[in-house]
């Protein structure tokens, strides 16, 4: 049987596709960056809307980079005119208390994927070294 997609999440992701077209479209700060919106998860009541973002043009951006702080601090100012553009865009009683978090899981991606790769180098090397051993 499939899994029941609820309210929350059918919110959640419709919150995310215009979070992320007003975001780039409507908001003018210049020292707003390539904002991506990675996730939304909405709370059970509708009230509260966390947002994970990511700077595109951040190759090694933590949550402690000034850029970040920067990024999450424009946001938070602006959730008040974002929430309003929501909710000419969503037909809902009242939009969720929009909280914006930095989503470092592309950073933790990259790092594993590095990790990943220098095994299978020290693999690859191991195995030479055998194979030259044993001939």
């Amino acid at each position: 049987m499939a899994k029941e997609y609820s309210r929350a999440e059918r919110l959640a992701d419709q919150i995310q596709r215009e979070l992320a077209v007003v975001i780039q479209r409507e908001l003018k700060d210049p020292r707003l960056g390539m904002v991506s919106v990675n996730a939304v998860k909405v709370s059970r009541d509708l009230g509260y809307a966390d947002v994970y973002f990511t700077l595109v043009s951040a190759e090694e951006m933590t949550e402690k980079s000034g850029q970040v702080k920067v990024t999450s601090e424009v946001l938070g100012r602006a959730a008040g005119f974002l929430r309003s553009q929501l909710g000419a865009r969503i037909k809902l009683r009242t939009i969720p208390q929009l909280r914006f978090h930095f989503d470092n899981s592309v950073i933790r991606g990259r790092a594993l994927s590095s990790l990943i790769d220098q095994a299978l180098d020290a693999d690859l090397q191991m195995a030479a070294k055998r194979q030259g051993e044993a001939s």
